[in-house]
Parts: C-alpha cells; sequence; structure tokens
C-alpha cells in the first residue's frame, strides 16, 4: 500500500520537482504572460512609440532655445565632451539610446511589480504559494517575460525612432553595444527581484512606480551625461547599474568616453553588479517573503 503512495506521487510529480519540471514552470508561466498580453496588441504598439516621445521631446525643446538643429548640435557636442574626448554632435540619437534604455529598465520594474500586486488583489498570490512548484521558477519565468518583453521594446523603438528623426542607428561598434545592453540586464533583473520584495511589502504599485520612474530617468542621465552632476550624486548614480548599460550602449555606438576610460573596464563592472544583484535582490525578496507569512501573510492587501 506504501509502494502504490509513493508511486501515485511520484507520477504526480508532487514528492520531487525535476529539473525538467522547474523547467516546464518557467517555459508555461512565460507562455501564459505572452498570451495574455497577445489580447492587448494595442498596448504594445503604443510601448514602441513611448520612448521616441520621451526623446522628441528633449530634442524639439534643444532645437527650438538653441536657434536651429545646427546650433543645437554644437552645443550638445560642447556639453557632452569629457576626459579629452570631443563628444558628440549627434543628439538625437543620444537621447533615442537614452529613452529606450530607460523604457527597458521601467518595463522589467513595471511588468514584475504590477504582476504581484495583481496577484495580492485578485486573492491569487497565496494559493500560488501553495503548490508545488518553488517560487524561484515561477518568479523567473515573470522576469524572463519582463527581459524579452523589454528587450523587444529596445529594438524596434530604436529602430523606428531612427527612421523618425533620421539618424544612421548602424553606426559606432553596435554588437559591443548590444553586449553591453544585454549583460546589463543581468544585474536589471536582480532590481526587479528588489522592486518586487517593496511592493509585496507596502501593498501599492501605482503610485511608487510613478515615483520610481523618475528618479530612475534623473540617475540614469536620460537626458544628460551623468558628468554634469556634482561629485555626490555622480557617485550614487554610477552605483545604480542601469546607469553603467545606458553610458555603455551610448559610448559604443556614439564613440563617447566610458566611466573607466576603456569598454572592458565597464563592462567588467557590469558583470559585477550582474554578479551581486541578483544574489541580493531575490534574498531581500525571500526575507520580505518570510517576515510577512509570519505576520500578516501574503495574502493581504
Amino acid at each position: 500500500m506504501m509502494k502504490m503512495n509513493e508511486q501515485k506521487h511520484k507520477d504526480l510529480g508532487l514528492c520531487k520537482m525535476s529539473a525538467s519540471s522547474n523547467l516546464n514552470i518557467i517555459t508555461t508561466v512565460l507562455k501564459a504572460r505572452f498570451k495574455i498580453i497577445s489580447r492587448y496588441k494595442g498596448a504594445l504598439l503604443f510601448e514602441f512609440f513611448i520612448p521616441i516621445v520621451f526623446a522628441a521631446l528633449p530634442i524639439m525643446l534643444g532645437t527650438a532655445i538653441a536657434g536651429g538643429s545646427a546650433n543645437a548640435a554644437v552645443n550638445f557636442q560642447n556639453n557632452t565632451a569629457y576626459a579629452g574626448n570631443p563628444g558628440t554632435m549627434d543628439y538625437k540619437l543620444y537621447m533615442l539610446i537614452g529613452a529606450s534604455t530607460f523604457m527597458t529598465v521601467m518595463l522589467m520594474l513595471w511588468l514584475v511589480g504590477y504582476w504581484i500586486r495583481r496577484e495580492q488583489e485578485t486573492g491569487t498570490l497565496e494559493p500560488l504559494y501553495l503548490s508545488p512548484a518553488k517560487k524561484i521558477y515561477v518568479v523567473s519565468g515573470v522576469t524572463l517575460y519582463a527581459l524579452i518583453r523589454a528587450s523587444i521594446t529596445f529594438f524596434v523603438s530604436f529602430f523606428l525612432g531612427s527612421l523618425i528623426f533620421g539618424v544612421n542607428p548602424f553606426q559606432g561598434n553596435i554588437l559591443l553595444a548590444i553586449l553591453f545592453l544585454f549583460i546589463g540586464l543581468i544585474p536589471l533583473w536582480g532590481i526587479s527581484f528588489l522592486f518586487g520584495a517593496l511592493i509585496l511589502k507596502i501593498k501599492e504599485a501605482n503610485s511608487l512606480i510613478q515615483m520610481m520612474q523618475w528618479i530612475v530617468a534623473f540617475f540614469m542621465g536620460v537626458y544628460f551625461p551623468i558628468t554634469v552632476f556634482p561629485p555626490f550624486l555622480r557617485y550614487i548614480a554610477m552605483a545604480f547599474p542601469p546607469t553603467w548599460m545606458n553610458n555603455g550602449v551610448r559610448a559604443s555606438l556614439l564613440n563617447l568616453s566610458y566611466f573607466f576610460g576603456t569598454w572592458y573596464a565597464d563592462l567588467a563592472m557590469i558583470f559585477v553588479f550582474g554578479a551581486i544583484v541578483p544574489l541580493l535582490g531575490y534574498y531581500v525578496f525571500l526575507q520580505t517573503e518570510r517576515r510577512m507569512k509570519r505576520n500578516e501573510g501574503v495574502g493581504q492587501f
């Protein structure tokens, strides 16, 4: 009888989760998220144009204030010159890169944060914790979905914006820029865990995301180089991993200065963030979750 029960539980997959079962959890969550968003094609289309609008505002404002595109280009080159680097006159592509990278960062935070909040409000978060599936694989499926969607948004909005603004997206070291982008997504994955833990604790998403997006844009230097910051703010900005990703993409495409002078030194710094931030983020997420289970429970909202 005992052997029959053991075999029954084994067949149901409740005793031990194999590697294939864990992978199946991630892919199932990933497919479910894409299936849901496929019903809202207008939202996807809108995401592609948000970075273009964000980039267009400072481009048009700077051109108007400078008295034309030529004057704006000269002024921008003077303001982006740093450490012997002559700067760049391609202010349109500079803004487009910053806006597209910013949208990538915010999508990672939005999608993870809103998922946790939605599960709380619908009362499905606590039952999810009672399932045999480990939370790390469920959350990994959600964050992987956010990563893929954010990456697609970056490339579509970047190349679409290049056509609209009439700039050349195929300049500089494109492969190095892509490397900075994808390596920079690793610490961003850990930041999404930290953000998810915060939403899990305070039980609020909308106001927090609205506040965070302006803080993120400020310290990333979406519209300006962080070299214009006073030293104290510059150090804070350089402690934020997306700042390195944003600067790395810009420096690779526009031949601007890297923070440490060379691309491999900056990329090594992103690798350091990639090794520390995901582990730190998941640890904080687990600790927040455990404290909530002991107190009010994860299903309260």
